[in-house]
């Protein structure tokens, strides 16, 4: 069997690479090549395309990119062409791959798309796209299955991938954070986690300094993704005070953090299951911003608050959000009671997401297929 998937983001490649490691359980002959990163790779695909390269948020940067993106629209067509592969993976990145699925479905490709475009946040035309050019769907969002049962489209929901990933890396990792500890350490560790992509990371950055600046006896630990230019951590280490340190392993640093200040998106889920009292913020331009507004349906924009349903941690979103809301509700983060808040309201969220174990499951569905 040969399967070809493509994935656009730091998240894909770590949800891909968990994937790709239950397919090959299930079926070490299967040929797999991908569009991904490191995790991928590592699990045994041939990655013709890294997602460091495929990268453009927001709709102006997309707009400004158009050349690079049909571009990669053109190679991946030529691509998959090739290889010819009995099935065609796509893993979030709805933007590139909703595109992808219309024409693999006219390529007479089968399509199963995991971890399912946000339709239920906005744009809900796309539903059409699904229902018509994939064959299945995999949903990763307990709250997704109701929502797609009241479209009459068919859906699998096969459990939070990062729910597995991380119970694995706390089984690896258990005490060794205990054995490294110094006793006479005093320092208050705070996780910055400012997003995976560098335009994100550069329109974030200027908003964490003054937290950084304010809060000498803290010490702040940024996470990079890894394979991000050795230029980014020299502008890093430049822009912030010395109270400051950069690590490429989220994990290890969410395993030991008080607390954290995350950029919306994957990282806000991620730091609840680590039980990391949080805030979640995103910095956007005026223009997006005012689009969004049009467009965006749900209230929240942080995944714990989506799964819960209600708001339980506090989200400061720029530019509205001016001023020194985020530095104000970073010092309500410091106060334990906030805290206990927190991480009591986290509980909740395991019994949202259930037991399944995502990666096995999909592969299930994949071979049933």
């Amino acid at each position: 069997m040969k399967i070809y998937i493509i994935a656009g983001e730091a998240s894909g490649d770590l949800h891909g690479g968990n994937l790709i490691s239950a397919i090959k359980q299930d079926n070490p002959d299967v040929e797999l090549r991908a569009w991904g990163g490191s995790k991928m790779e590592n699990a045994g695909a041939n990655v013709v395309k890294y997602y460091q390269d495929l990268a453009f948020m927001g709709f102006v940067e997309v707009f400004k990119n158009l050349i690079p993106i049909l571009e990669n629209f053109k190679f991946a067509k030529k691509d998959i062409l090739t290889f010819a592969p009995d099935y065609l993976i796509l893993i979030d990145y709805p933007g590139f791959n909703l595109r992808m699925a219309k024409w693999a479905h006219k390529n007479k490709i089968p399509v199963i798309y995991y971890i399912l475009p946000q339709i239920w946040a906005w744009d809900e035309r796309r539903i059409k796209y699904l229902e018509k050019y994939t064959q299945t769907r995999l949903a990763i969002l307990p709250f997704e299955q109701a929502y797609y049962q009241t479209k009459n489209v068919s859906v699998h929901y096969v459990g939070h991938p990062l729910v597995e990933h991380i119970e694995n890396f706390k089984k690896l990792n258990a005490g060794v954070n205990a054995s490294n500890e110094n006793p006479s350490e005093t320092k208050t560790i705070i996780a910055l986690l400012p997003g995976s992509r560098i335009q994100e990371i550069k329109k974030h950055v200027p908003l964490l300094i003054p937290l950084v600046q304010k809060n000498p006896s803290l010490h702040f630990e940024l996470a990079l993704a890894p394979g991000l230019p050795g230029e980014m951590r020299h502008y890093l280490l430049q822009a912030f005070p010395k109270n400051f340190s950069i690590t490429e392993n989220t994990y290890h640093l969410l395993s030991k953090a008080k607390c954290a200040v995350v950029c919306s998106g994957t990282a806000t889920l991620e730091t609840a299951l680590f039980n990391v009292p949080q805030i979640v913020f995103y910095r956007t331009t005026l223009v997006n911003y005012l689009i969004a507004k049009l467009l965006i349906k749900v209230e929240y924009i942080s995944l714990v608050n989506l799964i819960l349903q209600k708001p339980l941690v506090t989200e400061v979103i720029y530019p509205i959000n001016q001023g020194k809301k985020l530095e104000r509700t970073f010092n309500d983060l410091l106060k334990m009671e906030h805290q206990l808040k927190l991480c009591q309201g986290y509980d909740e969220i395991g019994i949202h997401l259930g037991n399944k174990r995502a990666s096995k499951e999909c592969s299930k569905i994949i071979f049933n297929v």
